[in-house]
């Protein structure tokens, strides 16, 4: 468990010595405009910004992230729903279980250890 803890911190500080040579190494100004040249003549409207190149690289990457998480979320909502589905019939189950005088775990009724102690307790088969 240790050994991961250190792997995993080993693994951060790599990345982040990466990250900050990647910014050393691109600390030249660019230029994003908003819209393509031709296009910004037409609407009379030539948005621009000059930023480190790091930056936008950095951005780019983090939005790329963003719409990774997002899109798997939302395609797993089909998988959350079910499973709440499950959750809430088994507490109904457990529920009328228990207003029937029927334990509702299955350690208090094994039928099966019932069986094998010989037929003793709440798990005994009427024959």
């Amino acid at each position: 468990m240790r050994v991961l803890r250190v792997f995993k911190y080993v693994v951060l500080l790599v990345l982040a010595l990466g990250i900050v040579v990647l910014s050393l190494a691109n600390r030249g100004p660019m230029t994003l405009q908003l819209l393509p040249h031709d296009l910004a003549t037409f609407a009379g409207y030539n948005q621009t910004i000059e930023l480190p190149v790091f930056v936008v690289i950095l951005a780019g990457v983090a939005v790329g992230l963003l719409i990774g998480f997002i899109w798997e979320w939302l395609r797993e909502y089909r998988l959350r729903a079910d499973a709440a589905r499950a959750r809430a019939e088994a507490k109904r189950l457990r529920a009328t279980m228990a207003r029937e005088g029927r334990p509702a775990t299955q350690s208090e009724a094994d039928d099966v250890l019932a069986l094998l102690e010989g037929g003793k307790g709440q798990g005994r088969i009427a024959r």
